[in-house]
């Protein structure tokens, strides 16, 4: 359950992780995913460049270039994470390439870092899976390549680079897991949460100065304690209190925290707490989640391609594979809300069972944008130590 430091993952979206109308959008050159760009225009071949599959000639010839590569370099990204170990097999089992992915538990920060430290090399990252910031900075700094899979239209505009330097992929909210054989008395909101009952138990994904899970985990405890998306405060404060009444523990929790009877109550992802159930249950543990109404707060990654790709085809069938429905529904069975759900329940391609599973929501959720995500970070860095120290 651990995974995603520094780069922050909420993004100011239109719809909320439900079903609603997608809307159909173009770069700002005016192409589209059906159309023709400028580099297929002059006939380019050259999978670094293509923004668009047509670029190459179209799915087959993509699919071909890809195949003779032969070779994907993902990085940070677990298995348990949002289903991506039976992504990841999905999508060598369907195109015989081989996927090496280095640093699982890393950060997105780790990932822009790979892409400058290790350019020119084999071992470069062809692709990364990214917070907000990191997919802001990354295509400021230059890092990415442009490229519209062919559902473009289906990921609504707030959602994605326009040129599509990066795309929102899956998202969720902030829940509350805990082990039911631990926890007699289970929290169902945030605030509940300071109350000596819990002591020593209640947990976040990381250090919210770096782990944009726990970051969010403090502005969902600041919205469920007077704050907003743009005063953070309360958060840290909340979490400063649970410190010094000795209920918070500044432990990053994972899975293996959770078996140990460390961290029996943890602030994490939805997603995560609720596939984490299932692994967890295998092991002993009975794990509930929980998605607390007074800090409804959610938010998406990203992905992206990086402009210095080793196998720039493979980067780009990737890409086809994931915001395809098969790959959509991966992500939803692995309890996470894929960008194009609402495009999927349209259709009524959406997987059923995985819709069914998802962890109730009630209320009206939050999403911060950029400037309030990198405020919330700032004032973690200037107070997060001071006041949980």
């Amino acid at each position: 359950m651990n995974r995603r430091l520094t780069g922050i993952a909420a993004t100011a979206v239109v719809l909320a992780l439900s079903a609603t109308a997608c809307s159909s959008s173009k770069t700002n050159s005016g192409s589209t995913s059906g159309g023709t760009s400028q580099g297929a225009a002059a006939g380019a071949k050259d999978a670094s460049k293509a923004t668009t599959a047509a670029d190459l000639g179209g799915m087959d010839a993509l699919v071909a270039a890809a195949k003779k590569e032969g070779t994907l370099n993902a990085i940070a990204l677990p298995k348990t994470w949002a289903n991506y170990g039976a992504i990841m097999d999905a999508f060598t089992a369907k195109y015989g390439i081989k996927i090496n992915d280095a640093n699982p538990d890393g950060s997105s920060q780790d990932e822009l870092n790979a892409i400058k430290q290790q350019k020119g090399t084999d071992r470069a990252p062809d692709v990364v899976d990214v917070g907000q910031a990191a997919a802001t900075s990354g295509a400021a700094s230059g890092l990415f390549a442009p490229y519209q899979v062919a559902t473009w239209s289906q990921i609504a505009d707030a959602q994605k680079d326009s040129q599509g330097l990066w795309y929102n992929d899956y998202g969720g909210y902030i829940a509350i897991g805990y082990d039911a054989d631990k926890v007699k008395n289970p929290p169902t909101t945030l605030k509940s949460l300071d109350d000596p009952q819990y002591k020593s138990q209640v947990a976040l994904n990381g250090d919210p100065t770096k782990a944009n899970a726990a970051l969010s985990g403090v502005l969902a405890a600041a919205l469920a304690n007077g704050g907003s998306l743009d005063n953070a405060q309360p958060g840290i404060d909340f979490f400063g209190k649970l410190k010094k009444d000795g209920v918070f523990v500044p432990v990053a929790a994972t899975q293996a925290t959770i078996q140990s009877g460390t961290t029996p109550i943890t602030i994490d992802w939805d997603y995560l707490q609720a596939s984490a159930a299932t692994d967890l249950k295998a092991k002993g543990v009975n794990w509930k989640v929980v998605v607390p109404s007074d800090g409804l707060f959610g938010g998406f990654y990203n992905q992206a391609i990086s402009a210095s790709a080793p196998h720039p085809a493979a980067a780009r069938l990737w890409e086809e594979f994931l915001y395809s429905a098969d790959g959509q529904n991966l992500w939803l069975k692995g309890m996470a809300r894929p960008a194009e759900l609402p495009a999927l329940q349209k259709a009524g391609t959406a997987d059923a069972a995985a819709l069914a599973a998802l962890p109730a929501v009630a209320g009206t959720p939050q999403f911060a944008t950029q400037d309030q995500m990198t405020a919330a970070s700032k004032l973690a860095v200037s107070g997060w130590a001071k006041a949980t120290g």
